[in-house]
Order: C-alpha cells, then sequence, then structure tokens
C-alpha cells in the first residue's frame, strides 16, 4: 500500500458496508494504524463494523472535530514523515466535505503529502442524483440560521440565486427540527419553487420526493425528527422544472445497429 493519508466514507446509517463500500476500502483500512476521527468512539465502532478483526485498542487516534483547537493539530500528520500511512474519518460519509477533516487535508496539501480519496456515498451527490433538480448548477449552503426570521430571509436569498443561476441549493437541518426547517420552506417560498427532501438516504428509513411548494401544502408531511435529511431547492424562473441538459448531438436518438 502506497504511504497516503487516506480518506475514509463511512455508512449513512447503518447501512451494511458491502451495500455501499467497495472490498478495496476494506484492504485499505485494515492496513492502518493511525487514523484522524471526528469521534473516537463512533471510528471505534466503524473499524470493527468494516472487520470485526481490527483490534481498536492497538490502533492510534487523533480527534479533530468543532471543539478542536486548530493550532494542535500541527503534529497530527507526524505518523506520515516516518511513513506510516493514516486514515481520515468523518462521523458519516464523505471525510472533509462540510466536515472538520478538510483543515487536515487542508494542511496534507501544504505538506506536499499524498492525499487519496476512497469511494463511498456522498449525501449530497446522492440527493442531487435523485432529487431531478438540476445537477448541472448546485451549491451547498450547510446549515442555515436557527432564528426562524433569519432562517426565512436566507431562504429567500437562496430561492432568489436558484432563480437567477438556475442553480440547485442545498442545505441541511440538525433533525429535531426538520420539521420547522419545512414549516419555514412552506411558509416563505413561492407555490411553484421546487422542493426535495432527501432523508436517511442508502438506509432502511430512505425517504426522496420532490414536490412544489403547492404540492407539499397538500402532502402529510413524514416524521424525520430522527432522521437526516438533506433538503434542496429549485427554481427557475418562468418553469421550475429544470430541463435535462443537451449534448451537442441535440435531440437526435441513435439506436445501436445490430
Amino acid at each position: 500500500m502506497e504511504t497516503a493519508l487516506y480518506l475514509i466514507p463511512v455508512t449513512l446509517g447503518n447501512t451494511p458496508f458491502s451495500q455501499v463500500l467497495p472490498s478495496y476500502n476494506h484492504d485499505i483500512i485494515v492496513q492502518i494504524k493511525y487514523f484522524i476521527v471526528e469521534n473516537v468512539n463512533t471510528a471505534c465502532k466503524f473499524l470493527s463494523r468494516v472487520d470485526p478483526s481490527i483490534h481498536t485498542n492497538e490502533l492510534t487516534f487523533y480527534e479533530l472535530n468543532e471543539h478542536t483547537n486548530r493550532n494542535t493539530i500541527g503534529n497530527y500528520l507526524d505518523p506520515l514523515l516516518q511513513e506510516q500511512s493514516m486514515g481520515v474519518i468523518s462521523e458519516a460519509g464523505c471525510p472533509a466535505v462540510a466536515d472538520p477533516g478538510a483543515d487536515i487535508v487542508a494542511l496534507a496539501q501544504k505538506k506536499n503529502i499524498k492525499v487519496v480519496p476512497l469511494v463511498g456515498p456522498s449525501s449530497m451527490i446522492l440527493a442531487v442524483m435523485a432529487s431531478g433538480l438540476s445537477g448541472q448548477s448546485f451549491a451547498f449552503n450547510g446549515y442555515l440560521p436557527a432564528k426562524p426570521e433569519e432562517r426565512a430571509n436566507k431562504l429567500r436569498s437562496l430561492e432568489a440565486r436558484s432563480e437567477k443561476e438556475s442553480q440547485t441549493q442545498l442545505f441541511i437541518e440538525t433533525p429535531y427540527r426538520n420539521a420547522r426547517m419545512m414549516d419555514t420552506i412552506l411558509g416563505t417560498c413561492r407555490p411553484d419553487t421546487l422542493v426535495c427532501i432527501a432523508a436517511g438516504i442508502t438506509t432502511d428509513q430512505e425517504y426522496i420526493h420532490t414536490k412544489t411548494v403547492a404540492e407539499w401544502k397538500k402532502e402529510v408531511l413524514p416524521d424525520l425528527s430522527k432522521v437526516p435529511a438533506i433538503f434542496l431547492l429549485y427554481r427557475n424562473g418562468t418553469s421550475s422544472r429544470p430541463l435535462a441538459a443537451t449534448s451537442h448531438h441535440g435531440s437526435k436518438q441513435y439506436r445501436h445497429k445490430k
């Protein structure tokens, strides 16, 4: 195995490892003895699911989360300088994407250390794929303001940006506030603006539906108070329905000749 900083995706929820992560990831993980993680306990649980033979008490962990003083992480990459590969593990999904791991990756790039992203589930990309909204241009906005008035103002801003740029806007919320987020969306956005709720992606609680605001108002919304969700908003001027991008072949269809 090449010495590098490996970015290790984690399953979303308790999805079986084999369902969303390639066996190659397993082969890399079992060889790593040093990990930079968001939370040691959950990282250990993940590694035990990857391979029960992994003895987590024999591994070295460096914790990196929102409470970590960034001035103290300068030595986190020291094992790599001794040609010992390291792994970065987030709480869920892909590390370094809307994640504290981005700071250690930036440090590795600055030190000219090889960084290897492994294949795995990204809730943002999967949500865009399944939403039916524009995948040509989209933006992730993280958490919106918690205060209702500020949240509503931010939603109006995102709706206007989506209309101006034909760009899908993504944002997230803490699960217990998902219902309040949806209430604010329905009370703020225009009736024909498209909204997708993508929750519990890849898990047995998966719920991905796209409707206009007017259509959502007629629906009985599911209980998402304990399910991680991504919200997607799209508005395209005269027509909220996004048009699929066409190739340089135009609208022609080609049939394979036998």
